[in-house]
């Protein structure tokens, strides 16, 4: 193994290195500067932010169950890209095998969404 192998590695390490330093060193220079009222204020959907619970910040449950279901619904789908490259090679048994996984989401996302899990009230 030669050093030479290297070159285009460390290459682009340092273009990469370069490039950030560089946006983060003119981004003050050369950005918008035009300041409101709006856009100095916290980002919470356009909904006007509300002062924390009396004693402490405690967040519902319901929350953190929302945030772990996104979570879950999304690690499912992401095992969809794996099918789709290798649609060609898998025939009509990964055809059945990721149509029966879509039904097992699909009912998982069911049973959530009849219970009430999906509703913020």
């Amino acid at each position: 193994m030669s050093l030479s192998q290297w070159v285009p590695l460390v290459v682009l390490f340092t273009l990469a290195t370069l490039f950030a330093l560089f946006s983060v060193t003119i981004a003050p220079y050369i950005g918008p500067r035009r300041y409101n009222k709006a856009k100095l204020e916290a980002y919470e959907c356009g909904i006007e932010p509300t002062p924390t619970p009396p004693g402490g910040s405690r967040f519902p449950v319901k929350f953190y169950l929302t945030a772990m279901l996104f979570i879950i619904f999304d690690i499912e789908i992401v095992f969809l890209y794996p099918w789709a490259v290798a649609f060609d090679s898998l025939g009509m048994f990964g055809f059945v095998e990721m149509l029966l996984f879509i039904v097992t989401v699909f009912v998982a996302y069911t049973y959530v969404w009849r219970r009430g899990g999906l509703d913020w009230d």
